[in-house]
């Protein structure tokens, strides 16, 4: 392990974070420093200082290391790099007044670069508007991977980073890198950056103040939730900013791969992109499903009423997205539990969404089938593909580990809430696990969409944010931090 290198990478995402930061401190230096008597300039003022000065200090211990990265460092610095992202974003959080306790500072900016959306704040109308700002930027840059502007930026500077890049899991769609790292990454945030530029203008046409419109594009793009109200987008009471935010979350879904394929010209790439279609189709048939279920028995609501708000949270629940406009948790049992296969599925590969991903859902039914069939016919020989693309064995294997690794996580993480959270009902538990594990952000029961995470004690937010770490890096880069042997022996 080249350990230079790695303290030099990780303080050069440091000064990235800093930097990031000075947008909200010039925020509050220009419509005000004081917000019901508390300086938030000094809040980010201090966490600047903090967090460029660890940078400079590791930036400093990593001179004279090469440029080269390897696999080893890649894992690690996606790894260390989320951790570190979370740890350094709590600092705003901790100075600003109210401030919350480390846990709960921790668990925020953990929830905010992991697009999760689950949140530890009460109240919302008590905080500056500079710290909402924050929470929105940290879920527009953890949206497609700060580490995949990271690595264009080394890329440019002539460090190695294409095994960097192919950790990163906002950048697995699936496709070869045939390009240069650098032309991909940037090309990849140019497409980010439009597609939040004209959803943050739709939101304004639509009546939102331009701050809020912001503060939601930068949530809905990322598919992460933080949004500026309480009662998140049900506060705004509008049809058309709901059917807006609806088609940005279902575009924050897709592979933005995908985009940058269409924006070449390359359309004939639609016919094979099987994932979509399949996201698509799932998307439409449980907001189907789920409206005529409420309108059936869901309280007598008329049927145009039901599938808008089961559109809404359908659309919110398989992104990974978060964000509410009605009380889900009060649904009947048959809409509950589509939201929670939602839940588990979550958007496309290459996308900002959470969940194990559709194109794994795919390859996953596709193997058990096959494996049905093989059962009966044991000398067939199976050819498994995937968007047009040939499936390895290798590959097959991956997806039904990965699926393992989930269920046995749930299952684990459900015996450890409920042990830490003597009063959590089972229900309440796996909801609690299940909607940080995907980044979804609300659960159900005792963490539904009408409450939130901050009656939790310190130990189940800790445990809740390596959770919602573990998720967004696909379990692996984190899984292999605590393995030390995997270290010493390759």
């Amino acid at each position: 392990m080249n350990l230079r290198l790695l303290a030099k990478l990780l303080g050069l995402l440091l000064l990235l974070l800093g930097a990031a930061m000075t947008v909200c401190l010039g925020y509050a230096w220009l419509f005000g420093r004081r917000h019901e008597g508390i300086d938030t300039f000094d809040a980010f003022s201090l966490s600047i200082g903090i967090t460029i000065g660890v940078g400079l200090l590791l930036m400093f211990a990593g001179r004279g290391s090469g440029k080269e990265i390897l696999r080893k460092e890649a894992i690690a610095i996606v790894g260390l790099g989320w951790v570190t992202c979370s740890l350094f974003g709590a600092l705003p959080y901790l100075f600003v007044r109210p401030g919350l306790s480390l846990a709960a500072a921790i668990f925020e900016s953990a929830s905010g670069f992991t697009t999760t959306g689950a949140s530890v704040i009460e109240n919302l109308d008590v905080y500056p508007p500079s710290i909402l700002l924050w929470r929105a930027l940290t879920q527009w840059l953890g949206g497609l991977g700060i580490l995949v502007l990271f690595v264009a930026l080394l890329s440019y500077l002539g460090v190695g980073s294409k095994a960097l890049f192919r950790h990163e899991s906002s950048a697995k769609s699936g496709e070869g890198l045939r390009a240069r790292i650098q032309d991909v990454a940037m090309r990849l945030w140019q497409i980010y950056l439009g597609l939040t530029l004209i959803c943050v203008v739709g939101l304004i046409a639509l009546g939102m103040q331009p701050f809020e419109a912001v503060c939601h594009s930068f949530a809905a793009l990322s598919t992460g939730g933080f949004g500026t109200r309480n009662t998140s987008i049900a506060a705004f009471d509008s049809l058309w900013i709901e059917l807006w935010l609806v088609l940005f979350m279902t575009l924050g879904g897709i592979s933005f791969m995908l985009y940058a394929w269409l924006l070449r010209g390359r359309w004939e790439r639609w016919k094979t992109e099987e994932e979509t279609r399949w996201y698509l189709a799932i998307l439409a048939f449980a907001s189907l499903a789920i409206a005529v279920d409420l309108a059936a028995v869901g309280g007598g609501a008329g049927f145009w009423q039901a599938w808008r708000e089961s559109l809404f949270q359908v659309v919110s629940i398989m992104t990974t997205t978060g964000f509410v406009t009605a009380d889900f948790d009060q649904w009947p049992s048959l809409s509950k539990m589509l939201l929670l296969l939602l839940f588990v599925i979550g958007g496309c590969a290459g996308s900002t969404a959470g969940g194990i991903k559709v194109s794994r859902l795919i390859l996953f039914l596709k193997v058990v089938r096959q494996e049905i069939v093989h059962a009966f016919r044991p000398n067939m020989i199976f050819r498994t593909s995937l968007n047009g693309n040939p499936v390895d064995d290798q590959l097959r294997h991956q997806t039904v580990f990965f699926v393992a690794l989930a269920g046995m996580t749930i299952a684990l993480g459900t015996v450890v809430v409920c042990l830490l959270e003597p009063g959590f009902d089972i229900d309440s538990g796996f909801a609690a696990v299940m909607a940080t594990l995907f980044n979804v952000g609300p659960g159900l029961g005792k963490v539904g969409p009408t409450k939130n995470f901050a009656h939790l004690t310190d130990a189940t937010q800790v445990f809740l944010s390596l959770l919602m770490i573990f998720g967004r890096l696909e379990f692996s880069a984190l899984l292999v931090l605590f393995m030390p042997s995997l270290w010493r022996r390759y």
